[in-house]
């Protein structure tokens, strides 16, 4: 089992260096010592895990599925060996998280600045970004996602919810009126934040009561920021999450719409990998959580 932990290791080291001579550099070991316990892996498993060339390696369908899981696996005997031998008593290392823009920046900086001031062991990277990533693939210890999740292995604390909010500003709605149901809005100016939704059709409602109806578009804006703040120039109604309205609504700037009309709030969660948890990451989740439960209540 230790030579297969090793033989793990020394993929791991060369697929992160590029190549299996600056692994072996990296790892101070002979080039022909990294290509046989490779070669080892491979024939064991029966399959290619990687093609080499003169740009480095490049992993196959197979070798990236099992570098994603060697990864999983000495890190969990990493900790298993640190926690037995009792050499952290407090949570230490590096934690990765991954949080959408906005939410990361309203919501999880402030949880991340009173952890690490809690925890002065641990370094903290943040990776605020609105695409899906892959946890094991990107060496992300925990992300916060918004929405349905779909089955996976991966475990998940939920913390809370949103909902998906029409609003306007009161001088707009004191020019063109307020819509009262979603088929006044073809009567309206909108203004679209595109990853949310459609810029020529928004639904609402759920299950049987779900319909969708058409939308006028004269603004279509690729961040929450930029739809909110025109709606508060104005401009017209938007669609947003709650949270990323919640400040310009509280101010007055701008008043929700349609409420009794919103589609079924979606669920904001931690998402980890399963298996041992890291110290680290246990305790950023203990502490996370109570507090992202409380903002997103509020």
């Amino acid at each position: 089992m230790a030579d297969r932990l090793d033989s793990m290791s020394i993929l791991v080291a060369a697929v992160d260096a590029g190549s299996l001579s600056a692994g072996a550099r990296q790892l101070g070991l002979p080039l022909a010592t990294v290509s046989r316990r490779i070669a080892d892996l491979e024939s064991g498993l029966g399959t290619r895990l990687m093609h080499r060339s003169a740009r480095g390696v490049i992993l196959t369908d197979p070798g990236a599925a099992y570098v994603a899981a060697c990864r999983r696996i000495l890190e969990e005997v990493s900790e298993a060996e640190r926690i037995a031998s009792g050499e952290f008593s407090v949570p230490r290392g590096v934690l990765t998280l991954s949080t959408p823009i906005v939410f990361g920046r309203l919501h999880v900086l402030p949880c991340a600045v009173g952890f690490l001031q809690a925890y002065p062991e641990v370094e903290l990277r943040l990776e605020q970004t609105d695409r899906p990533i892959s946890l094991s693939e990107e060496h992300v210890d925990a992300a916060i996602r918004i929405g349905h999740l779909p089955d996976s292995s991966l475990r998940a604390r939920r913390v809370g919810a949103v909902r998906q909010v029409v609003c306007a500003s009161p001088a707009y709605l004191k020019e063109k009126g307020r819509p009262e149901k979603p088929d006044d809005l073809s009567a309206h100016d909108c203004v679209v934040f595109e990853n949310l939704m459609s810029n020529e059709r928004w639904s609402f409602g759920e299950g049987a009561e779900k319909r969708s109806v058409p939308i006028r578009s004269r603004l279509t804006v690729n961040t929450a920021e930029a739809a909110i703040d025109a709606a508060v120039a104005g401009l017209g109604v938007t669609r947003v999450l709650s949270y990323q309205v919640a400040g310009a609504v509280a101010s007055g700037q701008l008043e929700i719409l349609l409420e009794e009309y919103e589609p079924r709030p979606w669920p904001v969660s931690i998402l980890f990998r399963d298996g041992l948890v890291p110290r680290k990451l246990r305790a950023f989740i203990d502490f996370a959580a109570p507090r992202l439960e409380k903002a997103l209540a509020g």
